[in-house]
């Protein structure tokens, strides 16, 4: 489930530039795939770990094989990637299941075409010290959430699931200091991401214990996916089926070897650790496939375990079917 609603990256000059479609949208020529076509992907997030497989796939030429000239983007917001992508002003987005199925109860168009995740990114976050070896101790206590409202499900949901009473438990607002609030003591526990937060937490110094959402009554559902619009899909399929190709294999060679991950986030992104690079990098790796029979699939039971999780907790207004969700279609 996505904690943030803003992150820090800037696009507004994108903005400005993208007055119109860009894309390879309605190709009709035969020999469109031996023709470089301009493609825009934007993140969900600042560059990090979980996208290490699209830099994968764009370092080793994937893209580039498959006549896709890709120009990947950072977000300002969430609300950034979706409208971009609804108003068909990019080709592609990553955004987390929730938010995906969120702009699809309130009617919009977009649609799944690879899960990058097969289980939700976040939980909440403790340090071991604290000596909290279960959600339900956790009664009495203050957890720090960040003001976006699927953090207040999150707590629920997990103190519930382990036994305790939600309403027991003190939240906090914190905005996205949950890293620094945890470590000085001014909560007991916080909302975050497990393989990017809780990393962080313990490079500092601190072991963490975590509680990932789906191990304690919510579903497992893809946390990080890929989409479009049906529109943009339908007008040329064939972008859309060599994007999710080309993004699988980078994937599927970072699972295969973690390490051609790392150096291939860290050759367009400096800016980060290594160390936190390689630690978050091991940290997603069971989240990529989690059990499914191949990289980036939808599961039917899944999607529907999260619709009726959407709807039992007013996150989502009507049941979504899987087939309107995602589609495997494009998977290779």
């Amino acid at each position: 489930m996505r904690f943030r609603s803003i992150y820090a990256a800037a696009i507004a000059l994108f903005l400005v530039a993208a007055g119109a479609p860009l894309g390879g949208c309605g190709d009709e020529d035969d020999s469109a795939r031996n023709t470089p076509r301009d493609a825009t992907l934007v993140l969900d997030f600042i560059p990090g770990p979980v996208h290490a497989g699209v830099y994968r796939a764009q370092e080793a030429g994937y893209y580039t094989d498959a006549g896709i000239d890709l120009r990947i983007i950072e977000p300002t917001s969430t609300a950034d990637t979706l409208r971009l992508i609804g108003a068909g002003r990019a080709d592609f987005g990553l955004a987390d299941g929730i938010d995906v199925a969120g702009q699809i109860d309130a009617g919009r168009d977009i649609q799944g075409i690879l899960a990058i995740t097969q289980r939700p990114l976040g939980g909440l976050i403790t340090l071991r010290s604290a000596r909290i070896e279960s959600p339900a101790q956790l009664e009495g206590r203050r957890v720090g959430v960040t003001g976006v409202p699927s953090d207040d499900v999150v707590v629920k949901t997990i103190v519930d699931g382990a036994g305790g009473d939600p309403a027991a438990v003190e939240t906090v607002t914190i905005g996205f200091g949950g890293v620094q609030s945890l470590a000085a003591g001014k909560v007991d526990a916080f909302t975050g991401f497990i393989a990017t937060d809780a990393v962080q937490v313990e490079l500092n110094g601190e072991p963490t214990r975590s509680f990932p959402v789906d191990r304690f009554g919510g579903p497992a559902y893809p946390g990080l996916v890929a989409f479009s619009t049906r529109e943009m899909v339908a007008a040329d399929p064939e972008l859309a089926e060599d994007f999710v190709a080309a993004t699988a294999h980078g994937y599927e060679d970072v699972i295969a070897e973690p390490l051609l991950g790392v150096d291939a986030l860290l050759s367009i992104n400096p800016e980060i650790p290594r160390d936190f690079a390689t630690r978050s990098l091991q940290a997603h790796l069971p989240l990529f496939q989690a059990g499914a029979p191949r990289f980036g699939v939808f599961s039917d039971q899944r999607l529907r375990e999260l619709s009726r999780f959407l709807v039992a907790e007013g996150l989502a207004a009507n049941p979504i079917t899987p087939e309107r969700y995602g589609t495997n279609r494009f998977l290779p």
